[in-house]
């Protein structure tokens, strides 16, 4: 079990907001040297803290885009619907999130598709595939003011030196 402490959060939290800077500035901006900086990132990515590194690209600078949250509601409800649903879910590269919540449907999905045809055909072969959908709800995106940002993680850091 890795315990952390306030360089390792540092280390995250800098990493957090810029991915793509060099140990050496890393290691300045969080006062280690570059040799102990680089061992606690490697131990920090090992562990699972640090899950990969990816660029942020604007879709709709390449072309046209949809978004579509759907809701989902399943035909039953024990254990191995929801299995069958969440591996079946997995095949559509269209579907970006997929969470199991509470209330008045089991699952909200986030589509990103070309265009509202896309969709359509992305819908039509997911109930193809027979996942045990009963009914579904589908929400098209008009603008969105606030989108995928990250929480910045010291908002969630109980104690520095504890494990999550």
């Amino acid at each position: 079990m890795v315990r952390l402490d306030s360089i390792d959060l540092n280390i995250l939290a800098a990493l957090q907001r810029n991915g793509r800077m060099t140990n050496s500035a890393l290691a300045e901006q969080v006062n280690l040297s570059p040799s102990p900086c680089l061992q606690r990132t490697k131990r920090l990515e090992d562990a699972g803290f640090i899950q990969g590194y990816s660029a942020d690209i604007d879709l709709g600078r390449i072309g046209d885009t949809l978004t579509v949250f759907t809701e989902i509601t399943l035909t039953g409800h024990r254990s191995e619907n929801f299995r069958t649903f969440e591996a079946g879910i997995k095949r559509f590269p269209q579907v970006l999130e997929c969470h199991l919540i509470s209330g008045g449907y089991d699952y909200l999905l986030k589509f990103i598709c070309r265009s509202i045809l896309d969709y359509q055909d992305t819908i039509e072969s997911i109930l193809a595939d027979e996942l045990g959908i009963e009914k579904y709800f589908s929400y098209v995106v008009i603008k969105s003011p606030i989108a995928a940002r990250s929480p910045e993680i010291a908002r969630f850091v109980k104690n520095p030196g504890s494990t999550s």
